[in-house]
């Protein structure tokens, strides 16, 4: 049934939004992506764009951090908590053991689940999509708070829309993982937090 849900999702999506024109590499005639086709592109930009760094859950390996094949841009696991910060500063970036949490000027912000699952990406619209990726507007909504580092939303924004359209079918076509990323934390509650750790 998800299967049904997600593939009617697809072509609804291909259908609305012009159908996805494409050119071939010598700008010659446009051609049009089947579903099959637009979910295959839709993983090759979210593959390339590095979305997996962030956004996938890792597991040690013979060969250093792998993707966790089960989580697959799931976000930041909702069990895991992030070791103690024991500094903080303006001039440095950190991030946790599996690339999925992060520590900044801005405070802490963690990787969000990208899955069609309700914790997820299941219940955005398109238009959502597009509104995070252009505008970089937390779950897509106008009047929501900005998306935090390291997201760079600002790069992302220059997708065409046939490039969003291939992208959202594709994150709408993997599977569901049921995983409510945590709120991020903002600087002045992480410094609330240090402090406290300093002085008990």
């Amino acid at each position: 049934m998800k299967l049904f849900v997600r593939t009617t999702l697809i072509a609804i999506v291909g259908l609305q939004l012009t159908g996805c024109m494409f050119r071939t590499k010598d700008d010659a005639k446009p051609f049009e992506l089947s579903d099959k086709e637009l979910v295959k592109r839709g993983e090759y930009l979210v593959t390339t764009s590095a979305c997996h760094d962030c956004h996938s859950p890792k597991i040690m390996g013979a060969h250093g951090l792998t993707l966790d094949p089960d989580r697959i841009l799931s976000g930041h696991p909702q069990d895991e908590k992030l070791p103690p910060i024991q500094t903080y500063s303006d001039e440095w970036i950190m991030f946790n053991g599996g690339l999925t949490g992060f520590v900044g000027p801005w405070g802490i912000s963690y990787a969000a689940n990208l899955t069609p699952d309700d914790t997820g990406t299941g219940s955005w619209s398109f238009e959502q999509f597009k509104t995070a990726i252009r505008k970089g507007k937390f779950k897509g909504l106008e009047g929501s708070r900005d998306l935090l580092p390291p997201m760079p939303w600002e790069m992302y924004r220059n997708f065409t829309d046939d490039d969003l359209i291939a992208i959202f079918a594709y994150l709408q076509s993997i599977k569901p993982v049921n995983n409510l990323v945590p709120p991020p934390v903002s600087r002045e509650d992480l410094e609330l937090q240090l402090a406290k750790q300093t002085n008990p």
